[in-house]
């Protein structure tokens, strides 16, 4: 079972900011390019609980294993969605897919949000599947935006409106 809760400080320890320096975990995240520490962790909660951004926690049988965020934008209606499955052990075995759907579905049904959009390298498949078997389409590219192993990359956007009526 998956849940979403939101990320509290008590959750930054050593396990979860281990999760933000490593390069497998990263292997697809602008944040590869960062060391992180206790104490950035905590500047960027901070940065989440001054916005009316969400800062999810994801749950899987009882432990902490991930992290969504949402960065909301009111005037447009619009929030800005991305996801990091840190624990390992939980890998391909359908939770991060799980944690997108959730917090989709409740950013746009009862968070108000008209439409919902997120972007990942084009090389990261796994994400890609994510997002469209949640429901989300292809409304654009940024040719070569990223350089990725050696080569340049395209950044793939998506997005999800939500249902009239």
């Amino acid at each position: 079972m998956v849940r979403l809760a939101p990320f509290t400080e008590a959750l930054l320890n050593e396990r979860t900011v281990g999760w933000l320096n490593d390069p497998e975990v990263l292997r697809y995240s602008e944040n590869r390019h960062r060391r992180q520490s206790r104490e950035t962790c905590k500047a960027y909660l901070r940065s989440m609980d001054e916005g009316r951004h969400c800062y999810w926690a994801i749950h899987h049988e009882a432990r902490h294993v991930g992290n969504v965020t949402a960065y909301i934008d009111c005037d447009n209606q619009t929030a800005d969605l991305a996801i990091l499955v840190g624990d390992k052990s939980v890998w391909g075995r359908g939770v991060g897919r799980e944690s997108w759907r959730l917090a989709l579905d409740w950013l746009l049904d009862g968070g108000g949000m008209r439409k919902v959009t997120a972007g990942t390298m084009a090389t990261n498949s796994p994400m890609l599947k994510t997002m469209m078997a949640t429901g989300m389409t292809e409304e654009g590219r940024r040719t070569g935006q990223f350089i990725w192993e050696g080569q340049e990359v395209d950044l793939v956007l998506l997005a999800k409106f939500r249902k009239a009526g």
